[in-house]
């Protein structure tokens, strides 16, 4: 995932972290202790100046992230089986995710975005 100045990028990993790099010096920034089992997919949403970070993971949930201290908003359960893709809507009024369970669910970002 990269944000929209192209400075910025995300990467989930196996020790169920999601890193944060800085494109320009190569080099991680920041590790987010994001979940309970592997980072499945990463994704930006919104401007460069106002946007979240979305994950997913085979622990049956998405998480969203603000984009200042990535700090958790919203923690997204329901699914029952690992979760493997997430996305938002480009006015970032929806979110969307998919899972093994052969299920998609939508959820609206009403109060909790970046």
């Amino acid at each position: 995932a990269v944000v929209s100045t192209q400075s910025t990028g995300a990467t989930g990993s196996e020790d169920n972290s999601c890193k944060i790099w800085d494109l320009r010096q190569h080099k991680s920034i920041y590790n987010i202790p994001a979940h309970s089992n592997m980072v499945t997919y990463c994704k930006f949403a919104g401007t460069s100046t106002n946007s979240m970070l979305l994950t997913a993971s085979y622990d049956k949930t998405a998480k969203v992230w603000s984009h200042k201290g990535w700090m958790p908003l919203k923690n997204l359960t329901g699914h029952d089986n690992k979760v493997m893709c997430v996305d938002c809507s480009w006015e970032k009024k929806y979110i969307v995710t998919a899972s093994y369970d052969r299920t998609f669910k939508l959820w609206s970002s009403k109060g909790f975005t970046g």
